[in-house]
């Protein structure tokens, strides 16, 4: 949105606030998008499975009691692998909402500050002169 001649200040604060309520509508619709995000994820022989949440913080994990055979130090690193792995699968499912979210929030025209009000004043003053 560029700046507006001074006739049109009124219809542009208008766009201005609409298009900022429409990237705050986004952006709580992104939070609550991410909230709702589960990334998963399974060992190749689905002994293990786990879950993480939009925030890629671990929300399940499911151990088949067969995977108990495997050695301690065999076990560790697939647990490790497979909960990575859904971290992962979260943190792209979260990223992906984000940078839809992008999209409307780049297009916000710069925030109006003291110059632009006071160049409006002082054309105001010249006019009256």
């Amino acid at each position: 949105m560029r700046s507006p001649a001074p006739e049109d200040d009124a219809e542009y604060l208008h766009q201005y606030v609409a298009q900022s309520r429409r990237a705050i509508r986004a952006l709580h619709d992104a939070r609550a998008s991410i909230a709702q995000v589960e990334g998963r994820a399974k060992s190749g022989d689905g002994l293990i499975e786990a879950i993480a949440d939009g925030h890629v913080a671990p929300t399940r994990l499911r151990i088949d009691p067969q995977a108990l055979r495997l050695t301690e130090a065999a076990l560790g690193r697939k647990v490790t692998e497979v909960l990575r792995a859904a971290q992962d699968d979260a943190g792209r499912q979260a990223r992906e909402i984000a940078d839809g979210v992008r999209d409307v929030t780049a297009a916000l025209a710069a925030p109006l500050d003291e110059t632009f009000v006071r160049a409006r004043v002082d054309q105001a003053l010249n006019d009256l002169a």
